[in-house]
């Protein structure tokens, strides 16, 4: 599904609640459920996951720029906290959930209007009873590093 063709919502809490994490991720990733508005916002989609990896493709653009013409920090921020959370998300069972409790971000490299597509990758490092740490990057086409970070997520029941 591309861009133009995904749509955007959010679901029920109770579908919500109906399903694990990783095939409520899974499910969005499809298309069989819409993606979030974030996604239409921001112009990037949930591309991949599995359990523990949650994977969100999306190209820089105008629209995103900060006053000094780069891509604004917090186009970095956002992506990085839906991979690293999302990845959280998916270890969840059917009736769990998760909030973001903090999350850090290294702008290693800039991103420009001509960076094109970016890959932002979030891995679960360890998930416990009440909450679950990640780790994630952001690469260009290259593979090049643009931004990575650290979140750790609340994760509580539904």
């Amino acid at each position: 599904m591309t861009a133009t063709q995904a749509s955007y919502g959010v679901v029920t809490p109770e579908t919500l609640k109906s399903m694990s994490g990783l095939d409520f991720l899974s499910a969005i990733a499809s298309g069989k459920l819409p993606q979030p508005p974030i996604a239409e916002t921001l112009g990037f989609r949930l591309a991949e996951v599995e359990r523990g990896r949650a994977v969100f493709l999306g190209t820089p653009a105008r629209a995103h720029m900060n006053p000094l013409g780069t891509i604004h920090g917090g186009y970095a921020g956002t992506l990085l906290d839906s991979c690293m959370a999302c990845s959280v998300q998916s270890t969840l069972e059917k009736g769990f959930g998760y909030t973001t409790l903090e999350y850090k971000v290294h702008l290693v490299r800039p991103m420009t209007e001509a960076t094109g597509l970016v890959r932002a990758e979030g891995r679960v490092v360890h998930i416990g009873r009440r909450t679950g740490t990640a780790e994630g990057r952001i690469m260009d086409a290259k593979g090049a590093v643009l931004a990575h970070g650290t979140t750790t997520c609340l994760v509580m029941e539904l």
